[in-house]
């Protein structure tokens, strides 16, 4: 079983991605210093707003999600887990976890890569306002 999504946003100039155990998209149209772990605003959608097949995977402890972040050439992929837990219910925000912590913004969990750690040149075209494409896949193993 595999489903999938792609959610579009764009960079902006306070795009810093330095935040140890996250990474966020948000609908949000802007992005204060402090945020340091949103790596895109304005998306085209928030977690309650994924498609019903693949919510119904990420909301599985089986699930292994594969996430491609690219802008321009550069991509960077991050391996999580889905979690029972996941409510998806969120209108505005998406948010990856290291940890195993869950609320209505959290996508996916025990992810691989954070903030901090994506390609610093996917964050400096970012923060030059670029597009960033985010693919989400889900699945569960055989």
């Amino acid at each position: 079983m595999k489903a999938r999504d792609v959610i579009h946003c764009s960079g902006h100039p306070n795009v810093r991605a330095l935040h140890p155990t996250t990474f966020e998209v948000t609908t949000e149209p802007s992005l204060s210093p402090a945020g340091d772990c949103i790596i895109g605003v304005c998306a085209d959608r928030g977690a309650a707003d994924l498609d019903p097949d693949l919510k119904a995977l990420l909301a599985d402890d089986r699930a292994i999600v594969t996430t491609r972040l690219s802008v321009d050439g550069v991509e960077t992929v991050v391996i999580s887990r889905g979690s029972a837990g996941l409510t998806l219910d969120h209108p505005t925000d998406l948010v990856w976890r290291r940890s195993a912590f869950v609320c209505g913004r959290t996508v996916a969990v025990g992810s691989d890569t954070v903030a901090r750690t994506i390609d610093r040149r996917l964050i400096e075209l970012l923060a030059g306002g670029a597009e960033l494409v985010v693919e989400i896949e889900a699945s569960i193993p055989e």
